[in-house]
């Protein structure tokens, strides 16, 4: 029996593997290899990029299951244009270089259609590596006869991915198609690299709602049986990916990878073949090559680097001497990857050159912080260690040197020396930033690193034992400032020491060390929640630290349990600020649309409802937090701002205050910018009130306010006055104490009593003599990078680069007159004159990368925009404070300046590296040169404009132009938007000059009599003034009349030698009565034959009110405007009001006009309902009643502009139209009223005809817009 069985098994497993991929040791297998990669956007008439691969392969049995593979015949080819119109083209010396490469056979291990252990020459680079798992790669399948349909988990070029494996069998040739299906998107060891994404917060839900990367992978194989086992004749691989800087549902770029192996022949292996040494480079799976140096927007020749980074850095440093040249601004990202490859020698070399030119200097130490490895580190040290840098270079150093470091084990470790070197603890601000920048450092290798060692974070975990030890509480705060950067699960324990309550032994520390120590808990409160919780149900503890517990607890996304735990107790808490904080943080989060907040603003919404009856009237003087956010699912992208308001109940001024600003984008969430201020010490100073303070804002609060700051010398010497903080991206990199003394230094220093021992007496001396100062600033903002591996063993990469230089040059000089003897009070009784001239500008460049990236080739698509601002000036001021007289003098414009711009496109690109002078950049959207068409296609769009205003009094004008080039496709939205050239500008230019040659704008405390003598406001229409206006203004006139001071007079004149003056002249005056502030402003035309005016009164008492005339004499044209505040015992606070008017020019008719046509249909859309009343004709009216506490009535009156109206009202209930519905024929059927002799309609949906009546009295529309959701109301007006 037991024989029978054996029998049967032998047969059974020779039946299989007759065709389970097999090679035989003794034979030679030719194949045919091609692999193709493309990219663009898979629409007609768009241009697209590409490289193909070809070559022979020979295959070569050395033993039962090693083989040698030998690549011959290699030809390289890139593709750049547009399909059906240009081809391939040879690129014969890249294709030299890589053939080069493939000299030197390569060996791998067979086994059962599996491939392992590839081995190479030491000197074969992992590029070429790389190519050859990708051939390869079509040899890896599993057979499994006994099923056709099957799924398992293998290894492959991707990483350890599941694949879904289908069969078939040709009844004839008895040939076997496999067909896999490879699931990259679920990989549990996926091949793939991520730079400078460890501080964007992943956000899961945000990547359900969208994707911006999908792939799918798909290999065909056609296995031939032998007597031998399966033989592959035939094996196609074909990869796509779609990618969106957005969802991929609107619109994506695309890539198609795909190879091919053809069997050509098979023969006996006539002898053995001799190869040298080799080394093992691994299995199948993508290996990733160090592509720091591999900057995907740029490929330049890297030999050398050292002579051309030194003139490429004189280059940039002397073209920005006095302002940006925005055509050099990419020159920075060339500068940064030579950077990169130049050894340390190198860098010191440099050092050696730059360190005595003060521009070139700034310009090396800005740049090298971008040489993010080991060499970076040796080099900062050496500076570091000799003192040859300032303490401001130092620190602007640091900070850019430790959070663009590689976060790799080895550098972390060699980081550590920094806490070490004296020469950081001599300026408090740097040791504040190498302390932080370390503690950002170790949470970006915890990132990439999992589990994180202690060891990493072990430095800042003694700092703060020792300074809990001391009592020491600068140094327990900066520790715990750094703990909470580095967010290590290891400080869990090191943190608790300083929490009271959850601390081991009790604590009595500072509110500003327990605010930081429960700030520190930011990044780690997610893993153990109930540590904030028990900090926050501590009523003994001060409510300010209670808010902040409250504050990182609902940053870790509590269950709905634990939300109502806290509800639970907020029920019974006394302390109303810690109940309004928690109440208005519910209220803020349950209307929040922001992915992350999904589940969360479900029980905040519960939370809310459950505490709204008792808690739901706070005042805004208890503690606030308020949230608004917007998402797009469309788009992917979003935004929130968060405002923290922390006080208690001791004090009037808040304890602390927080704004967070976050950008939501594909999936990650981007804590932009945070700034908080802790005002402890001033807290002190204020105390529970102050003395005269009303708290309506007005002046006499603000004297009361100033009236106790004066008693700052009362503070304590050893606790600052106010310390502020800031966080990008999550992580602190700079705090600040304003201390008792700093503000008594400032005070010295500006005192009038001060003497030469001021540096402001220092500075005006300076000025005296002259002073030019210059400043640039080139900042790599972000440098993101993602790699995944393609089944061609190409690295696709998604890159976005942000590059800037900002720049300021200032040239002044002053005179004082009399001078300065012995004391800074002189100023206030001379003369200040000052001339300068300068520049304040910057220029942006944005790149986005989707494509092939090695250092032999590039090819894919790319995004670039630039934005450079400039702004110039050139005046002469003179400041009498005596006389309050202040004057500027402007020469005239001369010559044309850009202020501002926008230039963006979209291109297919092709580089090599052998020859890089010949990069190929063509935009995607073809101009009609380019497609050989004068006609452009219809889903062309190519609006241009060039609109101008000049002002011939001030010779200077300004223009606006743009230019847009666009090819839309409906499926394509909203991708399709940014997809095209696009260009905007806003330039000054020189205007046709009458009289002006210099501008002259001054004010003055008291106006001259013949200034205003003359001015009279007249009013002979009973309606231009209504109600109170009439006496008002009766005394306005009389009060002219009599000549008053003006309170300020501001002149804008343009003068030219002895011609009279032109321009305008503004006065201002105050005449307040009993319980009434009343201001008067004129503004007058100055010039020959002119008697333009505007004239503005204003009313403050009980109400406001203010009249506005203008034209001749004020006469022209009249508006007013009244509002006023009631609430009479019994009834809801009211706010009302009103705006009138007699006559407005046309263009404002007409504006307001179209204004009312949009009417109707926002206010249905924010939920307004409409009545039809009789109103005033030139009259809007607006009344806001509280109707509750979170709620308010709102009610709008408008005139009734069209004197007869027809209205038809359509509903449409749940309509979606998937595609855009062209031509579809909407018919409404009605009565025309009489005398109908046209139509208008108002429409609130975009790309909507306008209806055309026809014959039969019927009103057609042809509807072209897409995706009409919810219920629409949609209302046409006939007149």
């Amino acid at each position: 029996m037991r024989g029978l069985l054996l029998c049967c098994l032998v047969g059974l497993a020779s039946k299989f593997s007759w065709i389970q991929p097999h090679l035989n040791p003794k034979k030679t297998y030719e194949y045919k290899y091609e692999g193709v990669v493309n990219f663009g956007l898979g629409m007609p008439n768009l241009a697209e990029s590409g490289a193909r691969i070809t070559c022979k392969i020979k295959i070569i049995g050395v033993s039962a299951q090693t083989f040698i593979l030998q690549v011959s015949d290699l030809a390289f080819k890139e593709f750049n244009g547009f399909p059906g119109k240009n081809t391939f083209n040879a690129s014969p010396k890249l294709t030299q270089s890589i053939a080069a490469q493939f000299v030197k056979p390569f060996t791998f291990d067979y086994i059962g259609g599996h491939v392992s252990n590839i081995r190479a020459s030491a000197d074969i680079s992992d590029t070429i590596v790389n190519i050859v798992r990708g051939i390869l790669g079509l040899f890896q399948v599993t057979v499994k006869t006994t099923q056709t349909i099957y799924e398992l988990e293998e290894t492959g070029i991707h990483g350890m991915c599941p694949s879904n494996y289908a069969t078939e069998v040709n009844a004839e040739t008895k040939d076997m198609t496999i067909t896999q299906v490879v699931d990259v998107g679920n990989c549990r060891e996926k091949a793939v690299m991520y730079r400078g994404m460890a501080t964007a917060v992943f956000d899961q839900v945000s990547k359900q709602r969208g994707e911006s990367v999908i792939s799918t992978v798909r290999y065909i194989y056609t296995v031939k049986p032998t007597a031998e086992g399966g033989l592959i004749t035939k094996a196609h691989g074909l990869e796509q990916q779609h990618f969106s800087p957005f969802n991929v549902k609107g619109g994506s770029f695309q890539m198609l990878a795909m190879k091919e192996i053809v069997l050509l022949s098979v023969n006996d292996t006539e002898r053995a073949f001799v190869f040298g040494p080799m080394e093992s480079k691994g299995n199948l799976v993508y290996k990733f090559v160090n592509a720091e140096a591999n900057v995907p927007i740029l490929m330049q020749s890297l030999d050398n680097p050292v002579p051309k980074a030194i003139e490429l850095i004189k280059h940039l440093a002397e073209v920005n001497r006095y302002q940006i040249d925005s055509t050099t601004s990419e020159d920075t990202i060339k500068l940064y990857q030579l950077l990169r490859v130049i050894p340390y020698e190198g860098l010191e070399v440099m050092w050696k050159q730059f360190a005595a030119n003060d521009e070139q200097r700034r310009w090396f130490l800005d740049m090298t912080v971008e040489v993010n490895d080991a060499r970076i580190l040796k080099f900062f040290q050496m500076r570091f260690q000799a003192g040859d840098v300032s303490a401001n270079e130092a620190l602007q150093a640091i900070l850019l040197v430790m959070n663009h470091l590689q976060p790799i084990p080895d550098l972390v470790e060699m980081a550590k020396m920094f806490l070490n070197i004296p020469f950081c603890k001599s300026n408090i601000y740097l040791w504040h930033a190498v302390v932080l920048s370390y503690g950002s450092l170790v949470y970006k290798h915890c990132t990439y690193y999992t589990p994180c060692p202690v060891a990493a974070v072990q430095p800042l975990l003694d700092m703060a034992v020792e300074g809990l030890r001391n009592g020491t509480e600068a140094d327990m705060v900066i520790a715990l400032k750094a703990l909470g950067n580095a967010g290590h699960p290891g400080s869990i324990k090191t943190i608790m020491r300083f929490l009271p309550g959850v601390a081991a032994s009790p604590v009595n520390l500072p509110p500003r060390v327990l605010s930081a120590a429960v700030q520190s808990m930011r990044l780690i409160a997610a893993r153990d929640p109930h540590i904030t919780m028990i900090l926050f149900l501590q009523k003994n503890l001060p409510a300010e630290i209670r808010m902040m517990a409250f504050m990182i607890l609902f940053d870790t996304k509590p269950s709905m349990a634990l939300v109502s735990t806290v509800t639970v107790h907020l029920q019974e808490e006394k302390d109303l600020h810690v109940i309004s904080f928690a109440y208005s943080y519910f209220k803020s989060v349950a209307r929040s649309s922001t992915p992350n907040n999904h589940f969360l603003s479900t029980a905040c919404n519960v939370a809310v409802k459950i505490l709204a009856p008792k808690f739901g009237r706070l005042s805004y003087h208890y503690s606030k937090a308020t949230r608004m956010d917007w998402f797009n699912d469309d788009f992917l992208i979003g935004t929130a701002a968060e405002v923290f308001m922390l006080r208690n109940a001791t004090n009037i001024f808040p304890a602390e205050i927080i704004m967070k600003g976050k950008f939501y984008f594909i999936g990650r969430i981007l804590q932009l910018l945070e700034l908080g201020i802790h005002a402890d010490g001033l807290k002190e100073l204020l105390g529970a009130g102050i003395p005269s303070f009303k708290g309506d804002l007005s002046v006499s609060d603000f004297q009361a306010v100033l009236n106790v700051l004066q008693n700052w010398e009362i503070l304590p010497n050893d606790k600052p006055v106010l310390s502020a903080y800031t966080r990008t991206f999550g992580q602190e990199w700079f705090f600040a104490d304003i201390t008792k003394d700093t503000i008594q230094n400032i005070f010295r220093a500006v005192s009038p009593s001060t003497g030469k021992e001021s540096p402001l007496w220092a500075v005006i001396e300076n000025l005296k003599k002259g002073v030019s100062w210059h400043w640039t600033k080139p900042y790599l903002i972000f440098e993101v990078r993602y790699f995944q591996a393609t089944t061609l063993g190409l690295p696709l990469e998604i890159s976005k680069y942000y590059q800037t230089i900002n720049g300021i040059t200032v040239n002044a000089k002053a005179a004082v007159n009399p001078p300065l003897t012995d004391r800074l009070g002189q100023l206030l009784t001379s003369e200040i004159s000052l001339e300068t001239d300068g520049f304040i500008g910057y220029t942006k460049d944005f790149w986005v990368f989707y494509g092939i990236n090695t250092e032999l080739f590039q090819c894919g698509s790319e995004f670039k925009s630039k934005i450079p601002i400039a702004i110039p000036w050139n005046f002469a001021a003179k400041i009498n404070v005596r006389e309050m007289k202040f004057e500027l003098d402007f020469p005239p414009c001369k010559k044309e300046f850009e202020l501002f711009s926008v230039s963006s496109n979209v291109y297919a690109v092709s580089r090599n590296t052998e020859d890089p002078a010949l990069t190929k950049m063509t935009p995607i959207m073809p101009t009609a040169i380019d497609s050989n068409d004068e006609v452009l296609t219809p889903n062309t769009w190519h609006p241009r404009s060039n609109m101008c205003a000049e002002s011939k009094i001030y010779g200077a004008g300004l223009c606006v132009e743009s230019e847009l080039r666009r090819e839309y496709y409906h499926e394509e939205y909203p991708l399709y938007y940014f997809l095209g050239y696009t260009h905007m500008a806003l330039k000054v230019i020189p205007g046709t000059v009458h009289q002006a040659q210099h501008i002259t704008p001054y004010s003055t405390g008291q106006s001259k009599t013949e200034a205003t003598q003359g001015v009279r406001l007249t009013s002979d229409s009973a309606s231009s003034i209504r109600g109170s206006h009439h006496s008002h203004h009766d005394d306005l006139l009389e009060g002219l009349n009599s000549t008053p001071e003006s309170v300020l007079n501001i002149k804008a004149l343009a003068m030219s030698g002895n011609q009279k003056p032109e321009g305008y002249d503004a006065a201002f005056y105050y005449t307040p009565e009993a319980n009434i502030h009343n201001a008067q402003m004129i503004v007058s035309q100055v010039g020959e034959d002119t008697n333009w005016k505007m004239c503005v009164d204003t009313d403050v008492n009980a109400h406001v009110e203010a009249h506005i005339g203008w034209g001749a004499e004020c006469q022209s044209y009249e508006m007013s405007m009244a509002s006023a505040t009631a609430h009479q015992p019994g009834s809801k606070p009211t706010l009302k009001a009103k705006v009138q008017w007699t006559k407005i020019p046309e263009t404002m008719a007409e504006m307001g006009t179209r204004i009312e046509s949009f009417i109707p249909g926002m206010a249905f859309y924010l939920g307004f309902y409409e009545q039809h009343e009789r109103n005033a004709k030139q009259e809007v009216s607006v009344s806001v009643v509280a109707a509750s506490a979170d709620s308010v009535d709102v009610k709008i009156k408008f005139p009734e502009v069209l004197e007869e109206t027809f209205t038809t009202y359509i509903f449409m209930q749940n309509l979606y139209l998937h595609e855009c519905v062209i031509s579809s024929v909407l018919s409404l059927v009605y009565s025309l009223p009489p005398g109908f002799s046209g139509s208008t309609a108002t429409w609130l949906f975009s790309g909507v005809s306008t209806p055309q009546k026809h014959n039969n009295g019927q009103l057609w529309m042809h509807i072209k817009t897409c995706k009409l959701h919810k219920t629409s109301l949609i209302k046409f007006i006939i007149n």
